[in-house]
């Protein structure tokens, strides 16, 4: 059998998740895969009503008002459960999130509370897109729109709307995912979250990179850099950092890509975000190999590889394989990158 010598690739995903039950808000902060760009971190933050008042005296208790409130009660559990399973960020725990929501979410609808069940929607959303369920995710997404806008909670609604451009961006369906950028940027603007707003103009920038528009691409990543900074986001600086080195690589220009790359790593770690310091890693690997030094580029794959595999990322450690099989190939050792390629290849598959 004939396996095609290849170049090194990679498509960049990670997220990172986390929630305080106690104050009712919600936290959520997420990146989306895109076809030769790392999209940047969004922030969500959902405000949820207090529990239901119970009447003061015990003779007025309604066996009604108990029941809902024992609803929410659950639905706040199986919710808060689910947030800590997606903070795991493996394939395993985000399946078993999953399960956790959707137990929620019929509760939360029964207690009546809208911007639980819009919050559900949206992170459910997110974990069948990091699953790689992309249709599934934007039904998700789909339903959460429209009670955002009735909540008329702008945050919530821009996230949706982000997200949404997200999915598209890695269906590679730029043009789409500019105008549903385009749509949240100015409502992230108008909550005047500084965050919010790096974040959008990242994921702009990175469409312009996918599109093919370098410079136009490198004036968004500058625009975000600076504000990521400002507000001490440091996930969502190295994720730019790195989307700056990426345009860098293809503009030929290795060296500097890879003084962005070098900043962007320890960032990553110091977050703890390990599908994102992957990503890095690999990134740094693909720069390496295009200078020629084989062994040091194998050495950044090899990190890489085992990240990729305790995040779940089946298609990013696909590629990682392909990458080694493509360097042991160029230094002469076939049998070994025969062995890579054929790893890869059942991944790539499913």
């Amino acid at each position: 059998m004939h396996y095609p010598q290849q170049q090194p690739t990679e498509k960049r995903q990670t997220c990172f998740l986390k929630s305080t039950l106690a104050s009712r808000q919600w936290l959520v902060y997420s990146c989306h895969a895109v076809i030769t760009i790392f999209s940047s971190i969004f922030i969500v933050a959902v405000e949820q009503d207090q529990g239901l008042s119970l009447p003061k005296r015990t003779g007025e208790i309604a066996p009604i008002r108990i029941a809902q409130t024992d609803k929410r009660a659950e639905a706040e559990r199986l919710t808060d459960e689910g947030l800590q399973l997606f903070d795991q960020g493996t394939a395993e725990s985000l399946q078993q999130a999953i399960e956790k929501w959707e137990t929620a979410l019929p509760l939360w609808r029964e207690v009546g509370d809208q911007s639980a069940e819009a919050f559900i929607h949206l992170i459910l959303g997110r974990a069948h897109d990091l699953l790689g369920f992309k249709q599934k995710a934007l039904d998700y997404y789909n339903q959460a729109l429209p009670l955002y806008q009735k909540l008329e909670d702008r945050v919530g609604e821009a996230t949706t709307l982000n997200n949404i451009g997200l999915v598209y961006s890695n269906l590679g369906e730029n043009q789409q995912a500019l105008d549903y950028f385009q749509q949240a940027l100015p409502l992230f603007q108008a909550v005047g979250d500084r965050a919010l707003e790096a974040v959008t103009l990242s994921n702009i920038g990175a469409v312009y990179n996918a599109l093919g528009e370098k410079q136009r691409a490198l004036e968004y990543y500058q625009q975000s850099l600076p504000l990521s900074q400002a507000v001490g986001d440091r996930a969502g600086e190295a994720t730019t950092l790195n989307n700056i080195g990426l345009v860098y690589a293809e503009l030929g220009e290795k060296q500097r890509a890879l003084e962005y790359y070098q900043q962007a790593l320890p960032l990553s770690r110091a977050v703890g975000n390990r599908a994102l310091e992957a990503g890095i890693l690999n990134n740094i690997g693909l720069v390496y190999n295009d200078l020629g030094e084989k062994q040091r580029a194998l050495e950044y794959f090899q990190q890489a590889l085992p990240l990729k595999r305790t995040v779940g990322d089946r298609a990013g450690e696909a590629r990682t394989l392909n990458n080694i099989g493509a360097v042991y190939s160029e230094l002469g050792e076939k049998q070994q990158a025969l062995e890579y390629y054929q790893q890869a290849l059942p991944l790539s598959q499913a």
